[in-house]
């Protein structure tokens, strides 16, 4: 065996169990204590909107990555360098941005769904629409987030691939299905407390074990010292691809089901901006102690065939008995803090947007609390049965790509259309709904063309060229459509009542 298959071959210690156990039973405690005090729908969804901007802040931070981002950029810095901080970074003016424009505005005009005000701005068919296009992609989404966490695990900490999945998926149904949203934010924020403890450890002990921080950089490779990698297969990674990263970053934070959450639980404007603010500086900061680790696993374990194992390997080897329960729990956190934001908001929209409106329009709240409650425990067993149909189709590599180039494709048309909404009066219902189906079937036409060899030059299956192709198509679009049919009549008084709730005043 080689030092590194010893290395991930090692048992965890009966402590690192004690610690995982002591994790996992403060998180559920925290479920069952949000439990006795959520009575509504209003609070299970929303939080009643009583929550402080920082732990809001802290809780969209937690979710807006998962495992995957420590196995990714770890390998990144390992094998490119300080690209992977540019990536990274990406997400710093992403969020900044995306709470300066639009945070206020999601908590004035939602209450239980991120959907719920589609209806009154553009009519109850896009609302719908809306509903059954962002469904699949979330419920895709998050099976492939969960199955993330379970590869790592299985494969690099000694936990077999279904206990993995089954512990995670357990665990965050006994804290958000007993207390809602909040209980979900308080969750967040403790296990961010955990993941700084035990992953901040990692770079200093990296680069003390390299032989310092100096000589550790001085014999990294020219070109690791570059913020772009052009050269690079089969990925380029170049401005114009950064550029493209930053905007589904910002399309993702400004639409989101789970992340505008974060926005419209707050108790005041003000403080929903600052959630944006403070999620780029987390960025900004966390991102070279997080992942700087990598660079200096080029010294410590040089020429790896399998580089995935980077960020595993690294915590097996340097952290001590107890640390590396701490990481363990941590590496769960990760995942399972974006999985329970995730099942809170499939089940808020499925709740509020299709079942109050068509099953059952005249039903109690504490009805529609259950109904929420069961549509999360549904949601989470789809999800677990997708990441095991994908365990069995062994083809993790490609389903990721895959996941990529269908938020390319999907995620500009249906963002852009619920953003500019928000923004501006000038958007009919009909370029509204013209700019969603044209635009998903020009991205789905772009990637077709782009398997014909007469197109092959133009690589029209890349991220970085779907991405403004879309965009830029849906805008114009949402232009031409809201030009030549704009809104009349009662639709017209409606929106005018929306921008007033918009701009904050009593409608």
């Amino acid at each position: 065996m080689t030092n590194i298959e010893d290395i991930l071959g090692k048992g965890v210690s009966v402590l690192d169990y004690i610690v995982i156990g002591i994790f996992f039973a403060i998180i559920i405690g925290i479920g069952v204590y949000f439990g006795r005090t959520t009575k509504s729908t209003a609070q299970y969804f929303g939080a009643g909107k009583q929550v402080p901007w920082w732990l809001s802040g802290a809780s969209f931070y937690m979710i807006s990555f998962s495992v995957m981002a420590f196995v990714m950029h770890s390998e990144l810095a390992y094998k490119y360098g300080f690209v992977t901080f540019s990536l990274s970074w990406m997400a710093v003016p992403a969020a900044i941005f995306s709470g300066l424009l639009f945070a206020r505005r999601w908590r004035r005009i939602v209450t239980t769904s991120p959907l719920e005000y589609i209806e009154e701005r553009y009519g109850a068919g896009m609302r719908q629409a809306l509903v059954w296009f962002g469904l699949p992609t979330r419920l895709l989404d998050n099976s492939l987030r969960l199955f993330a966490i379970g590869v790592v695990i299985s494969a690099g900490l000694g936990f077999s691939f279904e206990h993995a999945i089954i512990i995670c998926v357990t665990i965050v149904l006994m804290f958000s299905f007993l207390g809602g949203l909040k209980a979900t934010i308080i969750a967040d924020f403790v296990q961010l407390i955990l993941l700084l403890i035990a992953v901040i450890a990692l770079p200093f002990l990296a680069f003390k074990a390299a032989g310092g921080f100096q000589t550790t950089m001085q014999a990294l490779p020219p070109e690791f010292w570059k913020f772009t990698r052009p050269d690079t297969t089969p990925i380029a990674y170049t401005a114009f691809y950064l550029f493209s990263y930053f905007l589904l970053l910002f399309l993702n934070y400004s639409t989101s089901w789970a992340l505008t959450q974060r926005y419209y639980s707050t108790k005041d404007d003000k403080g929903a901006m600052k959630i944006g603010i403070l999620v780029g500086v987390l960025y900004l900061v966390g991102t070279p102690l997080f992942y700087g680790a990598g660079l200096a696993a080029q010294q410590l374990f040089p020429g790896m065939e399998n580089t995935k194992d980077v960020f595993v390997v690294l915590g097996r080897s340097l952290l001590p008995v107890g640390m590396l329960g701490m990481l363990i729990a941590a590496l769960f956190s990760a995942t399972m803090s974006t999985l329970a934001g995730e099942f809170n908001a499939i089940s808020a929209v499925v709740t509020n947007d299709f079942y109050k409106r068509f099953v059952s329009p005249k039903a109690s709240d504490t009805h529609y609390l259950v109904v929420g409650r069961l549509g999360m425990v549904t949601a989470a067993l789809i999800i677990l049965g997708l990441t095991l149909i994908w365990r069995s189709m062994q083809g993790a590599q490609d389903l990721f790509n895959l996941m990529a180039t269908v938020f390319a494709i999907f995620l500009p048309p249906v963002a852009l259309t619920m953003l500019l909404g928000m923004l501006t009066p000038k958007v009919s219902a009909t370029g509204a709904k013209l700019a969603l189906g044209l635009g998903i079937l020009l991205g789905l036409s772009a990637f077709a063309l782009g398997n014909l060899e007469i197109f092959s030059r133009l690589n029209l299956r890349a991220v970085y060229v779907l991405v403004p192709l879309s965009c830029c198509g849906t805008l114009l679009i949402m232009a031409l459509g809201s030009f030549f049919k704009p809104d009349h009549g009662e639709r017209q008084e409606q929106v005018v009542k929306f921008f007033r709730k918009v701009k904050g005043e009593t409608v």
